[in-house]
């Protein structure tokens, strides 16, 4: 079950030649490849692009009518080597995932298919997750495609243009027979607008034909000598090739402008922002017009050196507007024009942030640095005052850090083991990629590392030499089962069996790839229409050899899941020992159930509904329950009483009674305030009558207890016993 379906918006695909598409960017990309004649696509899910594989799934039917074959890869690394089709066979394929995690995983598969080159059209979608909204680390695949000749495309941030980049990357990778990426950044991907659509059409040389009429290049493999011949190739015949290509197609983009003397460069995906903040310095209009003049590179790499001597020739200085470091543009432009002979002088990191985010704000003030220094005249008339608070003024927010959802089963997991330490000591644990990943953070404070998807268990594998050195206590380390299927089976639990490994290794079961947006899995619990499912973890872990597995199929039984726990810690047992902690995550369950609850409730059906609360009488507003736990939904409340000033626990209407409250509080013998409460809708008629029977009851013994009280009020206690 995917984070949200795409099945309406995906009829827009079928739309004809010279419709008005409206939707989102995701979509613009599947209606772009249909348009290009794609054969086939696959790749794996990863925030920003994880909706184009939800797209593409939900399009499956529309992508069988025109004969392209579409599936989700185990990994980046499975669905860079699919484009293998492309390399003896003149079909297009297009693979996607996530930035450069992602293409770290398939840099094998991607190296060797740069190195033998393509026959078909080859392009990599990748999402690229650079800047404040990243949940990865601040590296950029520019490097990469340098790295292995891979020409890289930036596109400027509209539906017009995205589409364009598709088929001009197909395009440019068969002219040149290179693989070719095309990156959209963060706000690339949901970005909403329109474009005017092309007819779809199927492959013109189908992966059919290519099962039929088999070919092979042997100068293709890399394997010598033709290995040593792939690089005279790419610079002989492909870079040249390329280069002409985007001479010939103008790929980027030149905007004149009045001020002749400086000028910026920018990289496509940086356009809207850069406009913005020259239209603040009144410098610029929104729509494309500019005082300064522009070269925007929708082609990231390779340059142009006749189009920069060009662009730069009669100007005293321009400006290069590219994110993050190394400053690849600034230095590869201040060769070119030394090598052209040409004076410019080169602005870039010295007048904007050496790294993170390029927002509107960050560039304004580079901008205006830059247009200062060489166009003073541009800001010569008033500018109206800028009242500013002072700082005591500005309301400060306080900390917010990610966190697990209300009602996440992951969360048990990490209270038990919080609750584990707290008797035999604190231990070393190795993290993951995942949702897990956040038990890093307060309340929980567990995890020291993480390398990588599914690399939770290798990550702990120095930490194996426990028992040759001594060591009393051993290594945990987590994945949750997106990363076991992805990588960790073989890298991780296989490794450590090997190995003779002592560590504990807990693989977090909750039915889906959540972290990604809920996509199925081999070892999903539910049948799919398309893909094989239904195949447990367990079998998989003891296939590889381990014999210690423990699997817990309720992970909010706190008790049990801190035994379990406490055992694999403790036991005299030498060898990996594996945890499978299987409950399903909450958010997909509740997208499931919710349509369900409302239908029956529509329907007239009596559903039943549980609550959790806190007495606040009796909690002692200790907050434990809030240390162990971390439940957004667990918050505070004023106590109701004059004699208790601190606020009390109290759990709030987000609540999915998922139990884990009372369950935590039950296990680390704390107070005894929770409870939990059965509300029915749409009760029967006895139901009616019995509530309505026990209202009554309550008042009248609510105002017999009033009743007794005035009477104490009125007279002392010595007179009413006289």
């Amino acid at each position: 079950m995917a984070e949200r379906s795409f099945a309406r918006e995906v009829q827009q695909l079928r739309v004809p030649a010279g419709s008005e598409f409206y939707g989102e960017g995701i979509l613009a990309v599947t209606k772009a490849l249909l348009e290009a004649g794609v054969g086939y696509v696959t790749g794996y899910q990863g925030s920003p692009i994880s909706h184009l594989m939800d797209v593409l799934a939900d399009a499956q039917p529309i992508l069988q009518e025109l004969g392209v074959y579409f599936e989700p890869a185990a990994s980046e690394a499975t669905a860079a080597a699919a484009l293998a089709a492309s390399v003896n066979y003149p079909v297009r394929g297009a693979v996607t995932w996530k930035s450069t995690v992602g293409t770290n995983v398939a840099s094998d598969a991607l190296a060797n298919l740069a190195s033998g080159g393509v026959t078909g059209g080859a392009l990599i979608i990748v999402g690229e997750d650079y800047g404040e909204g990243s949940s990865i680390m601040q590296e950029r695949s520019h490097a990469f495609a340098m790295k292995s000749q891979l020409w890289l495309l930036d596109p400027r941030p509209n539906l017009p243009a995205i589409v364009k980049a598709v088929h001009d990357g197909f395009a440019l990778s068969e002219a040149s027979h290179t693989p070719v990426m095309l990156e959209l950044r963060i706000r690339s991907c949901h970005l909403r607008g329109h474009f005017t659509t092309r007819e779809n059409r199927r492959p013109a040389f189908s992966l059919k034909q290519a099962l039929e009429q088999p070919r092979r290049d042997p100068d293709r493999i890399v394997l010598p000598p033709a290995s040593f011949l792939h690089e005279r190739e790419k610079l002989e015949q492909r870079w040249p090739a390329a280069l002409q290509y985007i001479r010939e197609h103008e790929l980027n983009e030149f905007v004149p402008g009045e001020l002749e003397h400086m000028g910026i460069i920018m990289l496509g995906g940086l356009y809207n922002n850069t406009l913005r903040a020259l239209e603040l310095l009144d410098l610029a209009e929104l729509f494309g017009a500019s005082r300064v003049p522009l070269y925007i590179l929708n082609v990231a790499y390779p340059l142009l050196e006749d189009e920069v001597l060009r662009f730069c020739s009669g100007k005293r200085a321009v400006l290069v507007v590219e994110e993050g470091q190394p400053d690849y543009h600034e230095q590869h432009i201040h060769a070119i024009l030394r090598r052209g002979g040409l004076a410019c002088a080169v602005h870039g990191k010295d007048l904007l942030p050496k790294g993170g985010d390029y927002t509107v704000a960050a560039l304004r003030q580079g901008l205006h640095g830059f247009v200062q220094q060489y166009h003073p005249a541009a800001f010569a008339k008033p500018q109206p005052v800028a009242l500013s608070r002072p700082a005591s003024a500005v309301p400060s927010l306080p900390p917010r850090p990610p966190g697990l959802c209300v009602g996440c089963p992951e969360r048990p997991i990490f209270s038990s083991l919080k609750l584990v330490e707290q008797q035999i000591g604190a231990h070393h644990v190795s993290a993951d990629i995942g949702c897990h990943l956040f038990s890093i953070l307060p309340p929980f404070n567990l995890g020291a590392t993480t390398m990588g998807y599914g690399l939770g268990a290798a990550s702990a594998s120095a930490f194996a030499a426990g028992p040759q050195l001594g060591a009393a206590r051993r290594a945990i380390a987590f994945m949750g089962d997106g990363g076991f299927w992805h990588n960790g089976l073989t890298s991780g639990i296989a490794h450590a069996v090997f190995n003779r490994h002592d560590n504990v290794f807990v693989i977090v079961d909750n039915n889906y790839t959540s972290a990604t947006g809920g996509q199925d899995l081999p070892s999903s619990r539910s049948p799919h229409p398309q893909r094989s499912t239904l195949h447990p973890i367990e079998q998989s872990v003891r296939g590889v050899g381990v014999e210690w597995v423990r699997t817990l199929t309720h992970t909010y039984d706190v008790s049990t899941m801190r035994a379990t726990l406490r055992e694999a810690l403790t036991t005299s047992f030498k060898g990996p020992k594996v945890i499978i902690a299987q409950s399903e995550c909450m958010l997909n369950r509740e997208r499931r159930e919710k349509p369900r609850r409302k239908a029956a409730l529509q329907a007239g059906q009596r559903m039943l509904k549980e609550r959790f609360g806190v007495d606040a009488a009796v909690c002692s507003g200790d907050h434990a329950c809030m240390r162990i736990s971390g439940c957004p939904s667990l918050t505070l409340a004023p106590s109701g009483d004059a004699l208790k000033p601190d606020p009390v626990a109290h759990v709030d209407e987000h609540c999915v009674a998922c139990g884990h409250c009372g369950e935590v509080a039950d296990a680390a013998v704390l107070c005894p305030s929770f409870y939990k409460v059965h509300q029915v809708q749409n009760p029967g008629v006895i139901e009616r009558w019995r509530a309505h029977a026990s209202r009554r009851l309550l008042r009248w013994l609510q105002a017999r207890q009033w009743r007794a009280r005035a009477a104490r009020a009125l007279y002392p206690l010595e007179e009413l016993e006289a």
